[in-house]
């Protein structure tokens, strides 16, 4: 069992990273399009070098580069098996970056910008729903949230808004209203699949409370309230775990569950602020 979800996760990563290459190679690159996060600093940085300089390099190449001191971060700061994951995903955007050709299939740049975004939007998204990530700002966002819960939302803000402003300079101001569609699209799909929001309440009704709360401890840097609960129907008594987590540990939490107790009752929210301390002291 434990096996068969390794290679299930592999190929979804798999499957995803090729989805992302086939966004940008074959969409969002030949129209100068942008994505966000640091895929979008490597269009941007390879597009720099391919026009003002006499070198060409992939954006894989560079995709890769960035990706390597945040890996290491992660590596040390969030944990091995999703800094694998996410790393095995850059470099498997890489490689399918360099065996897809560079080629629009369409001369319309608003149809690149839709299409571009919604296809890196579902392989981020499948992604993101299997436990790993696609590196760059992801990682980072683990290591901010576990260290001093500070909020992803500016950094990415101030980033994509770098890659949009050099868009702009560099190839007209097209062309940043439609790397704005870009991004708009990818967040939108996104959210569908998996989720945009980066912290979530998880709400756990079971009977094998202590049981659960000891996994979910042995897993995850995460504080757990316990409550106690009382079925409506059975009036059976049981325990309410209520956990505050991010997007990126959702599957590791649901993978727990159904472990522990596959009849347990979720309720999964969006958590839109929170005060206090966001880590298992």
């Amino acid at each position: 069992m434990i096996i068969w979800l390794e290679v299930k996760k592999i190929m979804v990563v798999t499957i995803g990273a090729l989805l992302n290459a086939i966004a940008l190679n074959l969409f969002l690159i030949p129209a100068n399009v942008y994505s966000s996060g640091f895929t979008g600093v490597a269009q941007l940085v390879s597009s720099i070098v391919n026009d003002y300089t006499p070198f060409t390099i992939s954006t894989g190449i560079f995709l890769f580069l960035l990706n390597i001191p945040v890996t290491i971060l992660g590596w040390k700061k969030v944990g091995k098996t999703f800094t694998i994951y996410s790393f095995y995903s850059v470099v498997a955007t890489t490689i399918f970056l360099e065996f897809v050709p560079i080629q629009a299939l369409s001369t319309d740049i608003i149809l690149n910008a839709v299409f571009g975004g919604v296809i890196l939007a579902v392989g981020v998204g499948i992604t993101l729903k299997f436990g790993a990530s696609t590196g760059g700002l992801d990682i980072i966002a683990m290591v901010l949230s576990r260290m001093k819960d500070k909020p992803i939302g500016g950094y990415l803000f101030t980033l994509n808004a770098i890659i949009i402003v050099a868009a702009g300079l560099l190839y007209g101001a097209e062309k940043s209203l439609y790397t704005l569609v870009a991004l708009y699209t990818t967040t939108r799909v996104i959210d569908v699949i998996h989720t945009r929001h980066v912290k979530l309440t998880a709400m756990i009704v079971t009977k094998k409370g202590p049981e659960l709360r000891k996994a979910i401890h042995a897993k995850l840097v995460r504080g757990i309230t316990t409550l106690p609960a009382r079925g409506g129907f059975t009036n059976e008594d049981k325990d309410m775990l209520m956990i505050v987590l991010t997007r990126y540990e959702l599957f590791d939490l649901e993978q727990i569950i159904k472990e522990i107790d596959p009849e347990a009752f979720t309720n999964i929210v969006q958590t839109t602020g929170i005060f206090g301390l966001f880590r298992k002291d």
